[in-house]
């Protein structure tokens, strides 16, 4: 899963106050350290000086994610257009296996619809093993079954507490937000007919120990301190609907499909789940029920430069090419299998993946896709999870590490990119929070809070994760294939790992206040920088051989 959950934007403590913030410039993330004091990767830096004048290539890079709105104003004129396929006639012309795949495809929808809600992998495990193991004790079991059951045991207590604690949030919420709406209502009518402003709520008078008057009286002095154009109990209460509204949605979920072993609805989609090679499954809806996410990090990594329109993308000769295999709730491994081999057998040069989870249900055809893209020469490039966790000690997939089929087979792909978050704060806030780390198995980090960036309907927004973090990184890795063509997936890798900009001093470890060095953090202990990627790549020589021209944008 680890689609972003944008939540209230407000913070409790008896009573209501909208939280407040320093906040970044817009465009960040593309800014320069020192030209604008800012830990952004140096992009509009590296188009005024190195990159001006030059020469370019397009570059596809597919965005495996929720599906993006492909005809938003900043992103219809990056889309991949398949050039084998004729729009809408109900015919594989290009007989890659997939009907009208013009923009890209949907490995989570069906004749019978789209996929939105899904379980996470652990209720799916859960339900898997529940069918192997109800009635039977530990004691009778083989070693390798007593494996299985082990995990079971652990999997049945995580996805029971997940669902009761989903279930218990979401009645606190829904009970909160009754309290506050009553709240509003004393508020509205202690002012009979006098304004809704902040003059008239401060001058409301409370006797006695009118608890519910007290806390409407200062809620809505903080939203209507916080937001001018509000002018009436209405609005106000409008906005506390919006704002209950991702909390309610995210807890619903969880209770709902997430942690519910009840719950599935792969009948949608109509393949032969129990089939892990099938791959000629889906429909061409690239947009799905909710295109946020993917929308989103397609912007991040593409939206149309300097155009007058929204925000810029990291690069300017890209064309996005959509996928769609992440719910909402945990993608499945057959999925994303079929999304990478889809990729690289319709010309994608990288593949930026924001999501994960913490189990598997069949690394080994994810790991044999990744091996695919490998021998192909794409670059992966993946989040690193926003848990706050190890991951050199916590699982969390998809990852560069092979399950090893024999004694000499190769542990890790070399074309692996793994992304933590930065923040826009220097010193030692840094990092975000909220992100994964890991000395081994993360290798950089780049900006991943508040980034603004291209949302459906036409729209622009924040949002932060480590699903952020990793198309600002695919937009660099854009960048260099684009101006540097002969530059091999693995040497791009290289590239962006050893021009880091590293960070001397020590920085809070995600979830805690224990300082740290950012090296004990991730494997180059630095900051994807485009400007430091392009002096390097200025000085390499590429290894791929340029059979044909690319068309130039």
């Amino acid at each position: 899963m680890k689609k972003l959950l944008l939540l209230f934007g407000l913070l409790w403590i008896g009573t209501l106050a909208v939280a407040q913030s320093t906040s970044p410039p817009e465009n960040w993330f593309n800014l320069d350290a020192q030209d604008d004091n800012v830990y952004g990767v140096s992009t509009e830096k590296a188009y005024k000086t190195l990159l001006k004048g030059k020469k370019a290539r397009t570059v596809i890079v597919a965005v495996i994610d929720s599906g993006v709105e492909v005809d938003h104003e900043d992103l219809e004129g990056v889309m991949w257009v398949n050039p084998g396929e004729i729009p809408d006639n109900g015919i594989d012309d290009d007989k890659n296996g997939y009907i009208d795949d013009i923009h890209g495809w949907n490995f989570i929808g069906g004749k019978n619809g789209d996929v939105n809600d899904e379980t996470l992998e652990a209720t799916r495990l859960y339900v898997k093993y529940h069918k192997m193991f109800e009635g039977k004790e530990r004691s009778g079991l083989s070693k390798k079954q007593k494996k299985l059951y082990d995990e079971y045991i652990k999997i049945k207590e995580e996805v029971t507490k997940g669902r009761e604690k989903a279930e218990k949030s979401l009645k606190g919420i829904m009970e909160r937000k009754d309290g506050l709406m009553s709240a509003i209502a004393s508020v509205e009518k202690a002012l009979a007919d006098k304004a809704f402003n902040i003059e008239n709520v401060k001058s409301i008078e409370i006797t006695g120990d009118d608890a519910q008057l007290t806390m409407g009286k200062n809620v809505v002095l903080n939203i209507l301190g916080s937001d001018d154009k509000i002018s009436s109990a209405k609005e106000v209460k409008e906005f506390l609907e919006e704002q209950f509204k991702g909390a309610e949605d995210y807890y619903s979920s969880q209770a709902r499909a997430h942690y519910n072993p009840d719950f599935d609805p792969r009948h949608l989609v109509g393949d032969n789940y129990n089939d892990p090679n099938e791959r000629y499954y889906g429909n061409n809806h690239f947009e799905g029920p909710d295109a946020f996410h993917g929308t989103h990090v397609s912007g991040i990594i593409a939206a149309m430069r300097n155009n007058d329109k929204g925000m810029n993308g990291v690069a300017d000769h890209v064309r996005i090419m959509t996928i769609r295999a992440v719910p909402n709730g945990d993608e499945r491994d057959k999925d994303v299998a079929n999304a990478i081999r889809y990729a690289v057998d319709n010309g994608a040069q990288i593949i930026n993946m924001s999501f994960g989870k913490g189990y598997s249900w069949n690394k080994k055809i994810v790991d044999k896709a990744v091996k695919y893209a490998e021998k192909h020469d794409v670059l992966m490039v993946h989040a690193a999870g926003n848990s706050s966790l190890n991951t050199d000690e916590e699982d969390n997939f998809p990852n560069d590490r092979y399950i090893r089929s024999w004694f000499l087979s190769r542990k890790q792909a070399k074309n692996w990119l793994e992304i933590g978050a930065l923040s826009w704060k220097k010193g030692e806030d840094m990092l975000a929070t909220f992100s994964n780390y890991g000395k081994t198995n993360v290798d950089v980090f780049a900006p991943g809070v508040a980034i603004y960036s291209t949302v459906p309907d036409n729209g622009y927004g924040n949002a932060s994760g480590t699903s952020m973090a990793a198309p600002v990184t695919a937009g660099v890795a854009a960048l260099l294939r684009s101006y540097f063509p002969s530059l091999t997936a693995v040497q791009v890798k290289e590239i962006i790992m050893k021009s880091n900009v590293p960070v001397d001093q020590k920085v809070k470890k995600p979830g805690s206040d224990d300082l740290v060095p950012l090296r004990d953090l991730c494997v180059t202990g630095g900051i994807v920088n485009a400007y430091k990627a392009v002096q390097m790549a200025q000085r390499t020589k590429g290894k791929k051989k340029i059979k044909f021209d690319v068309p130039k944008t």
